[in-house]
């Protein structure tokens, strides 16, 4: 009877299985394995297992054996932690981002009647499935974690998120006495007169085209956010009115730089910009938001198509003394 179960775990249990002594002999090796290896049982059998497979992970594998032959107990490891011990190949489709096998192991005591432990058994589960669907549940998730904080039209960020990242910024400035920010608000100029004159759709395609004009000219850094209709807000980090002018600046050429195509009929965009800078020591988001208004308004009160900086000139009740 023990030899008949033997040879079914042996045979045709579809877990690997194999057994080393203290010195890393292998003495069991099931059909699992030898199939998924390409090394037969009699091949392996006697064969020390870091000698077959020069490649294995040998330091953490010892530490791993040695702990059940010292401490007698059961130890485990799953594919999140080490994603595979061997090297296999699996046959679920490639797209999904997986090359090997992901296992989980269990290492296990073999006991004699005394109670020594003379061997540890290890067993090789293919969870590939499992961490496939993990994947994909986790793509899944950071999408509609992403979808949530774009704006749907033009892609970059919308009004909700843009401005938790001005609150996070301001945080970060006065926490550490680091270098502020600025912010640019940017209105596009006369932009219900394109929306009459092409319709809807070619106010789209405005609004998409600036957009990507505005983004060649930022940082990996800078912060763009829609924050309604034809009014955009940007959050440029570490960046001084210096700075803050002369990126607003290269924003305006861009959006002027040529006529947009839509329909093969050429329309003309140019944008307005306010510029402001944070104050440290003033930790309120409306203030600094409050001040590229107010230089926003002075830019299209001037003629439009221009970057005004703000200045305490600028006087407006809603900004308040604080």
């Amino acid at each position: 009877m023990l030899e008949t179960l033997r040879n079914f775990i042996v045979s045709e249990v579809g877990v690997g299985i194999f057994a080393v002594d203290r010195e890393y002999n292998l003495l069991l090796w099931n059909r699992f394995m030898a199939d998924h290896s390409g090394i037969s049982a009699q091949d392996a059998l006697g064969r020390n297992l870091f000698e077959l497979f020069p490649d294995l992970p040998q330091k953490w594998l010892s530490k791993k054996v040695d702990s059940v032959f010292m401490l007698h107990n059961f130890a485990f490891t799953s594919w999140e932690q080490r994603p595979w011990l061997f090297p296999f190949r699996h046959n679920r489709p490639i797209t999904g981002g997986i090359d090997f096998m992901q296992q989980n192991c269990t290492f296990m005591p073999v006991r004699e009647a005394d109670g020594e432990v003379s061997a540890v058994a290890v067993t090789v589960n293919d969870v590939t499935d499992v961490a496939v669907y993990q994947s994909m549940l986790k793509q899944a998730m950071a999408k509609l974690e992403e979808s949530s904080s774009r704006d749907g039209l033009t892609g970059v960020y919308n009004r909700r998120f843009t401005e938790a990242r001005l609150l996070e910024e301001i945080g970060r400035v006065e926490r550490y006495q680091a270098d502020t920010f600025s912010v640019i608000l940017l209105d596009l100029d006369h932009f219900k007169q394109i929306n009459d004159t092409h319709g809807h759709l070619g106010g789209d395609e405005v609004l998409c085209e600036v957009v990507a004009r505005v983004r060649n000219v930022l940082r990996d850094t800078d912060v763009f956010g829609r924050y309604g209709g034809e009014e955009f807000l940007l959050m440029l980090p570490q960046t001084g009115r210096e700075g803050a002018v002369a990126a607003a600046e290269r924003i305006r050429k861009s959006i002027a730089s040529s006529p947009i195509l839509y329909n093969e009929v050429p329309i003309n965009a140019t944008g307005s910009l306010g510029v402001a800078t944070y104050e440290v020591g003033a930790p309120k988001v409306e203030r600094v938001k409050a001040q590229a208004d107010l230089a926003l308004y002075a830019s299209k009160r001037a003629g439009r198509n221009r970057v005004t900086f703000y200045s305490a000139q600028m006087v407006d009740k809603e900004l308040g003394a604080g």
